[in-house]
């Protein structure tokens, strides 16, 4: 069967200015990709956002399109720029400074999965690199591109929601809610890439859920963030990180017992952001 560049969920219409994102959360892994890595099957999911697509796929029952990776973020980040090319996993790249997701292992083509541990040993041709560029990334761009610019036509603005998940000692020691973690982390780029009323009213919407909310730290948003958000341009995104301990069994990539419950929630404020966004249809250009 030949994989698929990405999964695109549509709803029977469109009536909202809402796009949902989860650029991470694909876990269809080729077997060669497999068969060459150090890690096993469990470890290499590590970094994975397990089943944040799911999570969100009620999202299209209230009138917005949800697009989903289908390749893991072990074999190509979506989140990040096209050009964040590491030397050290990719033969004939010329090292760069100041880059410092690409230093620590996690370009476009990931060196490591968490805790930094190497995906395979040695390195992949430029040819393979560019393979999957080509098969995956540029189509998701491409895809996640045209929707923004159909949603902003249609209502006038967008708003894209960059859904992830966090592992839970990302956030395990950061301070919140009466000194406990956050359970969910909203991140604009301290105020860059997201209008500030549309984080208090999501903010608003995942606390009346019962969760705890912290702001940009430790996660503000990657390239995802940086390079579609725009709010002058009425074009506004907003990342979601989710506690993968609230729903996930993080040692077996699995999914808990809490899983359902969650799901329950986030579709509460899935529909809620979709209402939000339910601004009055542009008139076509005479």
């Amino acid at each position: 069967m030949t994989p698929v560049e990405y999964h695109l969920h549509l709803p029977e219409t469109i009536t909202c200015g809402t796009v949902f994102s989860s650029p991470h959360s694909g876990r269809d892994y080729p077997a060669a990709f497999l068969e060459e890595s150090v890690l096993d099957p469990v470890a290499i999911r590590s970094s994975e956002d397990a089943f944040v697509d799911d999570l969100f796929r009620a999202a299209t029952d209230f009138g917005a399109p949800l697009l989903c990776a289908s390749a893991p973020r072990a074999y190509v980040d979506l989140n990040r720029g096209i050009e964040e090319l590491d030397a050290a996993a990719i033969e004939g790249v010329r090292a760069s400074k100041g880059n410092p997701r690409v230093a620590s292992g996690l370009g476009v083509i990931p060196r490591v999965v968490s805790e930094g541990r190497a995906l395979i040993s040695g390195k992949i041709t430029m040819a393979q690199a560019q393979t999957r560029l080509e098969r995956y990334y540029t189509p998701y761009h491409a895809q996640l591109a045209d929707l923004l610019r159909t949603a902003r036509a249609a209502f006038g603005q967008v708003l894209l929601v960059d859904c992830h998940s966090m592992p839970h000692e990302a956030v395990a020691n950061v301070s919140g809610v009466f000194g406990r973690s956050p359970d969910i982390v909203l991140g604009d780029r301290f105020g860059s890439s997201c209008d500030n009323l549309f984080v208090e009213e999501i903010e608003s919407f995942l606390k009346q859920e019962g969760f705890r909310v912290a702001r940009n730290t430790p996660f503000a948003g990657a390239y995802i963030a940086q390079a579609y958000g725009r709010p002058s341009s009425g074009q506004h995104c907003l990342q979601i990180e989710i506690d993968r301990s609230l729903y996930l069994n993080e040692k077996t990539v699995t999914k808990s017992d809490q899983f359902d419950d969650v799901r329950k929630s986030l579709s509460k404020v899935a529909a809620q952001i979709c209402e939000m966004t339910s601004w009055p249809m542009q008139m076509a250009a005479e």
